[in-house]
């Protein structure tokens, strides 16, 4: 690559990199290999269930459509998605989301989707998947190393459509992660990269894609400080008493009381990024 152009991808990877050593590599599949965490994510799920079915609406379905999920979680786009077309092929890495997924499956009678626990930088596209699939989707998913190698794993992988949702500006749980670390680690929190790292990524693949922004909430809610620790515990790598006793603190001064429950509530810019695999521009070994 010319030395005067931006190499997009180098950039994700180096705060990538940072990223994880700043949150003592405990990188997104780490924090749900708890199935007691993984069921608390699904529980949020059911509670926005309108979002879901925003996204799902958005997607390019048919009866006939054979899906890959990259990131299912517990099932949040596999489980809906599969009573609608006729294959889903989940991606999860992590164990308490996979078995969450299971779970939920045998619950919903599905008999259609195959999962596959591996990281997505794990997969190899002929030997582990059915593709090629008519639709491609990373939903808020995009914590892989190299990202130009994910996007193109995900081309190969599709035959018509990929769709990938990420954020723009400061996640709340971003601003809640620098409010802390300094208490916890005597150090800065370094955030994850955004959706305009992700776009030049793809311009410099010769990809044009589409964008839609929109505000999300999403909800945790919780039924006693203990449950809420517990489940945040994770999250910010507690291991020592002071530690615990920090996050109970920050905790309580940042749940609303609902009722008789704790809520946190999760505001986020939602960017989806989508394009038909033959749409490409001619920089395109892609096409």
């Amino acid at each position: 690559m010319n030395d005067n152009i931006i190499d997009w991808n180098e950039i994700w990877k180096n705060q990538a990199s940072k990223n994880t050593e700043s949150n003592n590599a405990m990188d997104c599949a780490g924090i749900w290999q708890k199935k007691e965490n993984a069921r608390q994510y699904w529980k949020a799920v059911q509670n926005n269930k309108e979002q879901t079915q925003k996204t799902i609406k958005g997607l390019a379905l048919t009866p006939d459509s054979r899906i890959l999920d990259v990131g299912a979680g517990p099932g949040t786009l596999t489980i809906p998605i599969s009573h609608q077309v006729t294959h889903v092929t989940a991606v999860e890495p992590s164990e308490g989301m996979m078995s969450v997924l299971l779970d939920n499956i045998a619950e919903y009678g599905i008999d259609n989707v195959k999962c596959v626990r591996k990281r997505w930088e794990d997969v190899d596209v002929t030997a582990d998947l059915d593709g090629p699939y008519d639709v491609v989707i990373a939903s808020y998913s995009l914590g892989m190393p190299d990202i130009k190698e994910a996007m193109q794993k995900m081309m190969d992988a599709s035959s018509r459509y990929v769709y990938v949702y990420w954020f723009a500006g400061e996640p709340s749980w971003d601003t809640h992660y620098r409010a802390l670390w300094p208490s916890l680690y005597e150090a800065d929190y370094q955030p994850g990269l955004k959706c305009d790292v992700i776009y030049n990524v793809l311009y410099q693949m010769g990809i044009y894609p589409h964008m839609e922004v929109s505000t999300v909430e999403h909800i945790n809610r919780f039924y006693s400080i203990e449950e809420a620790i517990e489940h945040f515990r994770v999250h910010y790598s507690i291991t020592t008493d002071l530690q615990e006793s920090v996050l109970k603190d920050y905790l309580q001064s940042v749940l609303e009381k609902n009722n008789d429950s704790l809520v946190m509530r999760n505001l986020y810019t939602s960017v989806k990024i989508w394009w038909e695999k033959h749409v490409v521009g001619d920089a395109g070994e892609l096409s």
